[in-house]
């Protein structure tokens, strides 16, 4: 039988690694969010140029800029999302985290009182 202490230990380990999945849901969706920030830039850049095909494609440049900006909103609203279940996540761990401590002190403390009856016991019983 697992004790109590056991499980909480276990859970902040469950909680911590489900944040950490979060932050990584976060970093990815924010470097998607880049990338497609600098293809709409680049795109942009050459629609200018003199030696551009952008002349004869006019509809295609305007389409894969359109794209890029709209992949990167999508991109950013999902890194916002993860933001909040990154907060989310740190809140339930923090909790988890106090409660194992708070187990572990009073598992700590219980074991310091028999100890110290133990040996008031063995004082009486060499008395």
């Amino acid at each position: 039988m697992s004790t109590r202490k056991d499980r909480l230990k276990k859970l902040v380990k469950v909680q911590e690694q489900l944040k950490a999945l979060h932050e990584t849901r976060h970093a990815t969706f924010l470097a998607a969010a880049g990338a497609a920030e600098a293809e709409a830039r680049e795109l942009v850049g050459h629609f200018d140029q003199a030696d551009s095909l952008s002349a004869l494609f006019p509809d295609l440049y305007h389409r894969r800029i359109a794209q890029a900006v709209v992949r990167q909103e999508a991109n950013l609203a999902s890194a916002r999302q993860e933001a909040s279940l990154i907060a989310a996540a740190t809140a339930r761990t923090n909790m988890v985290e106090r409660a194992y401590k708070d187990v572990r002190n009073r598992d700590e403390r219980e074991r310091s009182d028999r100890e110290r009856l133990d040996i008031i016991a063995q004082k009486r019983t060499h008395e």
